[in-house]
């Protein structure tokens, strides 16, 4: 099984797109960042696997960022995929849930789906409510309500594997209704046997050997934090001296861990006091 690889995939005849994709060894870097329960890692996994199909579809050089925010179990659900293939994500609960339902999980919730540019400073941001039982079904109304763009998502997650398809008809002035049912029907044929454990060449075939598909080169996924000593250095100078100096005398030291990765930056009064010390001439004359 190629593991961690994104294909894109068209279906010719039909004119609809498509992503397949399959993490393992990006799925496992998350969950070793957190002791999630078996509810929690379920929703994690799908909404993984959404967050890179759907950058995978967009145009973009930043970073593509699914949040779900609710006053339910799991109150706080991010995952961010970037264009250059890598990955991060977490999510925060309270206590055990009834069911995965999305009701049961997130209560009442809303679904933002966020665009950054990393060469501006461009932001889009997409909120709606989240609706549904499942994470696909209300993705799916998304791109129907928000987009006007026909979309299917097939998501799956395991202890092991997090896996999923996505098809969407393309934009076109002319559509056959009946093209972009007959692939519907056909991705409802998959199983999650066929979905973990076959190569993306066996899948599209099994669903689609009489679409005329055509299979793009594969696109590897990998999990990555873009936490670092720097980015933490700058968000302390942006609260000001005064505000660290009083986190110093509360706790000896300023002690921040990334939510995302669990990296551990730790500054005593030494290396704080650094921070705000300005910064010595530039030139090479001493005087």
């Amino acid at each position: 099984m190629s593991a961690d690889t994104l294909r894109r995939f068209m279906l010719e005849q039909a004119h609809v797109r498509g992503e397949w994709l399959h993490l393992d060894n990006t799925w496992q870097e998350m969950l070793s960042r957190a002791d999630y329960p078996a509810f929690v890692k379920t929703i994690l996994g799908e909404a993984l696997t959404a967050a890179v199909l759907l950058a995978a579809t967009i145009k973009h050089d930043g970073a593509l960022t699914l949040q779900i925010r609710g006053d339910g179990p799991i109150h706080l659900l991010v995952i961010q995929a970037t264009a250059e293939g890598t990955v991060r994500g977490l999510a925060q609960w309270s206590r055990d849930a009834e069911d995965l339902t999305l009701p049961a999980l997130f209560g009442d919730a809303q679904l933002a789906i966020t665009l950054e540019s990393r060469n501006s400073n461009e932001r889009y941001q997409s909120l709606i409510p989240l609706e549904g039982d499942t994470l696909s079904a209300a993705l799916e109304a998304y791109f129907e309500r928000s987009e006007q763009l026909p979309t299917r998502l097939w998501l799956m997650s395991d202890d092991t594997s997090a896996a999923g398809i996505l098809l969407q008809r393309l934009p076109q002035e002319e559509v056959n209704p009946e093209d972009w049912q007959r692939t519907s029907v056909l991705l409802d044929t998959l199983t999650r046997e066929e979905l973990v454990h076959l190569e993306p060449e066996e899948v599209l075939y099994r669903l689609f050997h009489e679409e005329d598909v055509r299979l793009f080169d594969a696109k590897d996924i990998s999990f990555h934090c873009g936490c670092s000593r720097e980015r933490v250095e700058t968000m302390l100078r942006s609260l000001g001296q005064a505000e660290a100096d009083t986190i110093l005398e509360e706790q000896g030291k300023i002690e921040i861990i990334c939510e995302f990765c669990n990296a551990n930056y730790t500054l005593d009064a030494v290396d704080t006091n650094l921070l705000f010390k300005p910064a010595m001439p530039t030139n090479d004359t001493l005087h």
